[in-house]
């Protein structure tokens, strides 16, 4: 009679606190690396924003057009100059490709609380070309981390009235104002000045302003394949 062959008992895994913090950690790096690839993939709701694009500095590195497009984007807005000084290098390849490419484009000033409005628009107008098919220019306004100059209310407001007046001259269109949220609180840019607001909030729609947002800049984390460095994602309200 054949003898009956019991099973070898299994050994139980046991449970150490070391065992215990490397499945955490295993864990948690997993959930973090699948949030981290959602947040750079993420744009709003095509349905909801049917005309989405990007924001590009020299940051954003090379660019690949065709690509570009391909992940969504309908315009390109292109940053320009800064203050009186700085011309972007990148601003007219950047011009050149999203043209070839059919993108829509316009171009970005980063207005300078340190210089006179004056100064700055001759930069701009000596940088940007005139283009009946460009869309209309935009004024960052924002603190420059290199400016601690913080002039009154009605100061800035005469001053920017200046600026947008010999720019929008430059481009026969009237200019758009994208508004930090820290300027914005500091300067209600928005009650001063009647011109179309662009609002900046990763994710969330911002409300910060006295009025509506038209353009939203929803990702500072989007990448984008074939464009090697950051860019920003925006949205035009419907």
């Amino acid at each position: 009679m054949a003898s009956r062959v019991h099973p070898t008992p299994r050994r139980r895994v046991k449970l150490t606190p070391l065992r215990i913090l490397l499945a955490v950690l295993l864990g948690s790096a997993l959930i973090l690396t699948v949030l981290f690839l959602f947040v750079r993939g993420w744009t709003p709701s095509h349905s909801r924003y049917p005309m989405q694009g990007i924001s590009l500095t020299a940051e954003s590195g090379e660019v690949n057009w065709r690509m570009a497009h391909a992940a969504g984007a309908d315009f390109a807005y292109l940053l320009a100059t800064s203050g009186a000084e700085t011309r972007d290098p990148s601003f007219d390849d950047y011009l050149a490709g999203a043209k070839a490419q059919g993108l829509r484009y316009g171009p970005i000033h980063r207005y300078n609380l340190c210089r006179l409005a004056s100064e700055q628009a001759t930069r701009f107008i000596a940088t940007v070309p005139r283009d009946p098919a460009m869309l209309p220019p935009v004024v960052q306004l924002d603190f420059f981390p290199n400016c601690a100059k913080r002039p009154s209310r009605d100061t800035l407001l005469a001053e920017l009235n200046t600026f947008l007046n010999q720019i929008e001259t430059h481009s026969a269109k009237p200019a758009l104002l994208r508004v930090s949220h820290d300027f914005e609180a500091e300067y209600d840019v928005a009650s001063g000045i009647n011109r179309t607001l662009w609002l900046e909030g990763d994710f969330f729609p911002p409300d910060y302003a006295t009025r509506p947002w038209v353009m939203w800049t929803a990702s500072t984390w989007k990448r984008v394949e074939g464009i090697d460095g950051p860019l920003e994602w925006d949205v035009v309200r419907p």
